[in-house]
């Protein structure tokens, strides 16, 4: 039966917690909760964590290094993005075909592979043409994990399990970029070349390939969970899910949608910022990155405590609309020391609500729904990331990073404002109101 939208504002469940628990106990609580299939996927996700921190750092640098412009960077990650846009229902369905761990293990495999002929065949057509095949590997990847981590996770533990998940990758994230920083240099070193030279980016991309298909070992473990066939779904099933609850689903992913265009403006550069605006090396924008996605991965480790006691989406809202002063700080301090501040305190504060609004989303749609839920928030997130970054590349080659922040400050401040007034400040139904009495 459909939820009310207003319904889905008060969220009582979470907040029967008993507040004067020990928060690090309910925290181990928690995670002894977890199954051995969820643990097996974060061993997975934090060693493809690090390959993609690597990835991160270093290959914009490589594309750089071989003469090409920012704009030539925005088409590839559009390419990227764009087909992760486009595939998201196709693999929506791939996904129930399949089974959730095949879609891991072929997902990983193929950004491996992807980054293996990016390396032996340097050309603008094969950028292009490996972006997609990451697109596809993404979209498989992303539109597997919301109804796996569902599947293999109680209601106690879920929204832990969630961040948590979030929080591995972004720290496996910043020990990649860590170790990504030092790699060039210790190449040039052995290679005697320059360490902004492309042999020296070439032969330290190779350890992503190396930590990708590392990751598959523990993904190779994972017990694949039986699913009723009736569940599987119709051609017809975007349609039907979709005008069973417009409103609903409209409201779940519209934020996601105007928040990914304005991301997209900026973070796919956000180490050519640091490089052309203030002149930083690579290792020091590596160790940068590092220290901002260790930030980011402990924000998202004590989202859930946070998320338990105050309610999801008043954590969803506080932590975005907080996350904009400092993005206004990035763009336009001047100052290479608030820069980096607000880079750290931009990255945690956003960041942590988009596992958090996970989970409510998936809570509110029935098990057969997941799939497609994640496939339509995927096509959202990487519809801003399609399009975005080209918009943003032209830009920044005719009047520099400015407008490019303008943007995503104005399209953040209106996706906050969207969670804020659908889901936060609603008028209590009497069904709430008699909810929110038992709880007392």
């Amino acid at each position: 039966m459909e939820e009310s939208t207003e319904a889905l504002s008060t969220e009582p469940d979470e907040r029967g917690t008993d507040r004067k628990s020990n928060p690090i106990k309910t925290y181990i609580e928690r995670l002894k909760a977890f199954s051995t299939n969820a643990r097996l996927f974060l061993v997975g996700g934090f060693l493809f964590g690090i390959a993609g921190g690597i990835n991160q750092l270093l290959f914009n640098f490589y594309v750089l290094s071989q003469g090409y412009t920012e704009g030539t960077l925005g088409k590839i990650v559009t390419a990227r993005s764009l087909t992760t846009l486009l595939a998201a229902i196709p693999m929506g369905y791939l996904v129930d075909k399949i089974g959730r761990k095949r879609a891991f293990f072929f997902s990983h495999l193929s950004f491996a592979l992807s980054i293996v002929c990016i390396l032996l065949f340097p050309s603008i057509p094969v950028f292009l043409t490996m972006g997609m095949v990451q697109g596809l590997a993404q979209s498989l990847s992303v539109v597997a994990q919301g109804p796996f981590l569902m599947e293999n996770s109680e209601e106690t533990e879920r929204t832990y399990l969630f961040s948590i998940s979030s929080g591995i990758g972004t720290t496996a994230s910043s020990v990649g970029q860590w170790f990504g920083g030092f790699l060039p240099g210790i190449f040039a070193g052995m290679l005697l070349v320059s360490a902004m030279d492309t042999k020296a980016y070439s032969a330290a991309l190779w350890f992503v390939v190396l930590f990708a298909l590392l990751a598959l070992v523990p993904i190779s473990f994972i017990k694949e969970n039986r699913r009723d066939p009736s569940a599987k779904r119709s051609v017809f099933a975007p349609v039907t899910f979709f005008k069973r609850a417009p409103k609903k689903f409209t409201r779940l992913i519209l934020p996601g949608l105007v928040t990914s265009i304005g991301a997209g403006m900026v973070m796919p550069f956000m180490n050519v910022f640091f490089r052309n605006v203030y002149r930083l090396s690579d290792n020091s924008i590596g160790v940068i990155f590092a220290w901002g996605s260790l930030a980011m991965g402990i924000g998202l480790i004590i989202a859930p405590m946070i998320a338990e006691r105050v309610g999801k989406i008043q954590t969803v809202v506080a932590t975005q609309a907080l996350s904009i002063p400092f993005l206004v700080l990035l763009g336009f301090s001047g100052r290479v020391e608030l820069a980096i501040i607000a880079y750290y305190f931009r990255l945690t504060l956003m960041n942590m609500s988009s596992p958090i609004f996970s989970t409510f989303a998936m809570e509110q749609v029935e098990p057969e729904a997941r799939a497609m839920l994640a496939s339509l928030n995927s096509m959202a997130f990487n519809f801003g990331w399609a399009f975005s970054p080209t918009i943003s590349g032209i830009l920044q080659e005719r009047h520099g990073f400015g407008p490019s922040f303008t943007i995503t400050i104005i399209l953040y401040t209106v996706s906050t404002s969207m969670y804020y007034f659908w889901f936060w400040h609603k008028k209590k139904t009497p069904a709430t109101v008699e909810q929110a009495q038992k709880l007392n």
